[in-house]
């Protein structure tokens, strides 16, 4: 099994011009990406291998995620509707 690093421009290529500009110009996107970031980073070592907690952690981390990328996802749309 492959596993892959859920990278928020990997998810939603086709907004990437964007996510570009809410990271120049929304300080709440940018905590709320850089967050989504450090939390797959420490999602893709727990899955990996390099770090092993219980899978019930693993899974809150990942619904955390989720909820994020929903979050992103919403200001990404918004944005794009104001434009």
């Amino acid at each position: 099994m492959t596993i892959e690093k859920h990278d928020l421009l990997k998810e939603f290529p086709e907004h990437h011009h964007t996510i570009r500009h809410l990271k120049m110009n929304d300080k709440h996107f940018v905590r709320l990406f850089d967050h989504y970031e450090a939390l797959t980073t420490e999602i893709y070592r727990m899955e990996t291998g390099i770090e092993t907690p219980s899978d019930e952690v693993l899974e809150a981390k990942k619904r955390e995620r989720v909820v994020l990328k929903d979050e992103l996802y919403q200001l990404i749309k918004s944005t794009e509707a104001a434009i």
